[in-house]
């Protein structure tokens, strides 16, 4: 039996704001895919606050940054200082993420959180939805007001977005598609800059979490 997964990102909503969404669409436990789940701009969705909202709630709470997060501590998934989610992709902590989220659908209806609004910049959607299609789950991603979109539409719009075009009669739909992943992935992965983070904490002092946000 195929289960649903769905996506959200926290935004700039209030605590209450997300619970009423989960619970819009039947929501029974969070997959947090943030590899740093804290922000001073968004404390309401730091990871101990939104853990006790949840729970208040009535909702299950996981933590799947190690697993799942964009920002990998494997060297071996980094290119001139960028995150190739394929390689990343194909790490057996990755893999366990996957199977964690699956076997968690058979319990619960799940979603996975990250913290971007618009699911076409996130890696919830670039990297974790994707690899869950392959194994043949049905994505769908939850928006701000509510709407939801399968991530098939969702890969529609990028292609629009990308213009990738659909009729391309010397390739193939999944070739296609590859290349939109790919082009969106570009434009959103993670790339290292401890350089710059050491010069300016070396005059400024530590940085507080959310320039690691902005600068990631």
């Amino acid at each position: 039996m195929k289960h649903s997964v769905f996506t959200i990102g926290h935004s700039n909503h209030t605590q209450g704001r997300l619970i009423d969404l989960l619970r819009q669409h039947g929501i029974t436990a969070v997959c947090d895919v943030r590899s740093s789940p804290y922000s001073r701009n968004n404390p309401q969705f730091n990871r101990e606050t939104l853990k006790e909202g949840l729970r208040s709630a009535g909702i299950a709470y996981v933590f799947l940054g190690k697993e799942l997060g964009a920002r990998s501590d494997d060297p071996g998934c980094y290119e001139n200082g960028k995150v190739q989610y394929d390689r990343l992709a194909a790490t057996q902590l990755f893999q366990q993420g996957l199977e964690r989220v699956q076997k968690g659908t058979e319990k619960y209806r799940l979603v996975i959180m990250c913290a971007e609004r618009e699911p076409l910049e996130c890696h919830r959607t670039i990297l974790v939805s994707r690899y869950l299609v392959t194994r043949g789950a049905d994505v769908q991603h939850i928006h701000p007001d509510g709407r939801l979109e399968r991530h098939a539409d969702t890969l529609n719009r990028l292609m629009r977005q990308l213009n990738v075009h659909g009729d391309d009669m010397f390739r193939s739909r999944e070739e296609l598609v590859a290349d939109a992943y790919k082009l969106q992935e570009e434009r959103i992965a993670y790339t290292r800059t401890a350089s710059i983070v050491t010069e300016l904490e070396s005059t400024r002092g530590p940085m507080d979490e959310d320039f690691y946000d902005r600068l990631y």
